[in-house]
């Protein structure tokens, strides 16, 4: 559990409230709008009205306290970027900020953010992929080479086990996990034998993944 303080409760501000609320974490959420947070009492335990813009009333909420800030601003770019500083001025262990362009996390890294999010860009490029590719029913990008996928297993290895196939040197993949209708087995062991009706989550470079994408 971490004791986290969110500043903006726009639409992604409060899916990522109720997220985070739901795993466990302490919250403390404010905006300027009243009739925002009204609906996040029941969620949070403690909700605060004011404009983090605003030295005096930023400074009262205490920021170092918190093991981290999150900055869910993005329609407004100026209060984010003045809120960002204040944030790290004022003590703030690790800063996340919302970001919607390029230009925009260039500045919010310079003016104290750690860390720089951009929710609709990551939702379009993980839909792109997975529309555009045959056979991915999820994509996660780690970074220009690496991305985790959510695969059918390949026809040819219905009946043999992980070790049979020696996935790793045959294809320059590892499987991550074993996904079912039941559950999820995160590195599954070698003794794994496929039925076919499972789903891979698997972690390899794109040329690597589409080359194996290919034969099924």
């Amino acid at each position: 559990m971490k004791r986290v303080l969110m500043i903006g409760m726009g639409k992604f501000g409060r899916y990522l409230c109720d997220s985070m609320s739901k795993l466990g974490n302490e919250l403390m959420v404010v905006d300027v709008r009243e009739e925002v947070l009204e609906e996040l009492v029941s969620k949070v335990m403690n909700v605060r009205i004011g404009d983090c813009t605003s030295e005096k009333f930023l400074n009262s909420l205490d920021v170092g306290s918190f093991d981290m800030c999150i900055v869910c601003i993005g329609s407004n770019f100026q209060n984010s970027l003045e809120i960002t500083s204040l944030l790290k001025e004022m003590g703030a262990k690790y800063v996340i900020s919302k970001a919607n362009r390029d230009i925009h996390a260039k500045f919010l890294l310079r003016n104290g953010a750690d860390e720089v999010i951009y929710p609709n860009r990551d939702i379009a490029q993980r839909l792109a992929v997975r529309l555009s590719a045959n056979h991915v029913f999820d994509y996660i990008q780690l970074s220009d080479d690496y991305s985790i996928y959510e695969i059918p297993v390949h026809p040819d290895w219905i009946g043999r086990t992980i070790r049979d196939i020696d996935i790793r040197a045959t294809y320059q993949i590892n499987v991550l996990g074993i996904k079912t209708e039941e559950e999820t087995d995160f590195l599954p062991k070698p003794e794994y034998c496929f039925t076919g009706k499972e789903h891979l989550m698997i972690l390899g470079r794109k040329e690597d993944v589409n080359a194996m994408l290919k034969e099924l």
